[in-house]
């Protein structure tokens, strides 16, 4: 059996777009609030979808954006595993970090008291015996950007 890049493109684009339907499932169906780093992990499945899409259209170099669009996956497997480490307190978050100490008045007190509390970092919203959304995502994202990179591979050599 052999694939083309036009399959692969939309195998792409539909698990990126899927992961993106779990990730607002997640967050909007079931209550779980994104914290920054789940926010960031969602910007390369965005990001693929897209570029899943430009190859699909003709006349578009579609291995050139297959290949960045598998890139992306293998960074956000990166990016789930620094955010594996922040939950599991193995180093410190700067994009998630707490408000800084200061001399803090009562106004701004009453002001902060309005907002909406920020999910943290470093306190998964959802885990199964350890294993948080985070930790899932270190195989899923890296493992279809491997897929997608092989079988560029193997589609540049036929």
């Amino acid at each position: 059996m052999t694939i083309t890049f036009r399959q692969l493109a939309g195998f792409m684009l539909a698990i990126c777009l899927t992961s993106l339907a779990v990730a607002l499932v997640a967050q909007y169906g079931f209550g779980l609030r994104p914290c920054n780093l789940c926010l960031i992990q969602r910007v390369p499945f965005v990001l693929g979808a897209l570029l899943a899409a430009q190859a699909l259209r003709p006349g578009r170099p579609a291995g050139t954006l297959l290949r960045l669009a598998g890139l992306l996956l293998l960074l956000n497997g990166a990016i789930a595993i620094y955010h594996v480490g922040v939950e599991q307190h193995w180093w410190a978050s700067a994009v998630c970090s707490a408000a800084g100490s200061g001399s803090v008045d009562v106004a701004d007190l009453m002001a902060e008291m309005t907002k909406p509390v920020e999910a943290q970092c470093d306190q998964p919203a959802w885990s199964f015996h350890g294993i948080t959304m985070a930790a899932l995502n270190i195989p899923f994202s890296a493992g279809i950007g491997l897929i997608t990179l092989f079988l560029l591979r193997r589609l540049r050599e036929a």
